[in-house]
């Protein structure tokens, strides 16, 4: 992922937000040790952003798609009161099971619940509402996941759609790359729905906003 903001500058935004828990560094830090692709971690602003986000619709009920290994989940969870829930969706049970191990070193690991499998089946057979929801998984299905939380957000929710800016890739008018095309469909479905209010943000690699419109 090609930084959008100067490395420097993102580090100021980051140190002048909610700091990251101990857990969240370390499942960051064993990400970039470990894993084959760590850059799709999400770091310590987007998860400053995340908290704000839950904090600022009082939520109780977060639905992720993409765990990844599990940070952005369990900052999510951490801005959650001690009722509240965070279920995501995983493809891989390697990425589940990282996330897990990392989850229960944390107080706030008890409100993740991760399912395994296609997050489309997932989603399908969800009922009730959610108060954020965070997608941030395979970009081929972003405009099917997209559509499908519509039903799920709350009326006083945001769904917030990550890598909207594909570092910078989404302005190449003649691509033929699946991931880039992919996203620009997304972008055009969104900007266009009259159903919806939204605001694609230049944060960290470009984080969709999109808030209901009253029914």
């Amino acid at each position: 992922m090609k930084a959008l903001v100067p490395e420097k500058l993102e580090e100021y935004a980051a140190a002048h937000s909610v700091a990251e828990s101990e857990v969240c560094r370390t499942i960051r830090e064993e990400t970039y040790r470990t894993q084959d692709y760590p850059q799709m971690v999400v770091g310590p602003l987007e998860g400053a952003f995340l908290k704000v986000m839950a904090l600022a619709v009082g939520a109780t009920r977060v639905l992720e798609v993409g765990t990844f290994t599990g940070y952005s989940a369990l900052a999510m969870a951490e801005a959650l009161p001690d009722d509240g829930t965070v279920l995501t969706c995983e493809i891989d049970p390697g990425s589940a099971a990282f996330a897990r191990r990392f989850w229960n070193k944390s107080p706030h690991g008890r409100k993740i619940e991760v399912r395994v499998g296609p997050a489309l089946e997932t989603l399908g057979r969800l009922t009730g509402t959610y108060d954020l929801i965070f997608i941030d998984a395979d970009k081929a299905n972003y405009v099917n996941y997209y559509r499908r939380v519509l039903d799920l957000i709350s009326p006083t929710g945001v769904i917030l759609i990550d890598n909207v800016l594909w570092s910078g890739e989404v302005l190449k008018a003649k691509t033929k790359e699946p991931s880039t095309l992919a996203i620009q469909e997304l972008n055009r479905v969104v900007s266009s729905d009259p159903r919806v209010t939204a605001v694609l943000l230049t944060l960290r690699d470009g984080v969709f906003v999109i808030k209901p419109n009253p029914r």
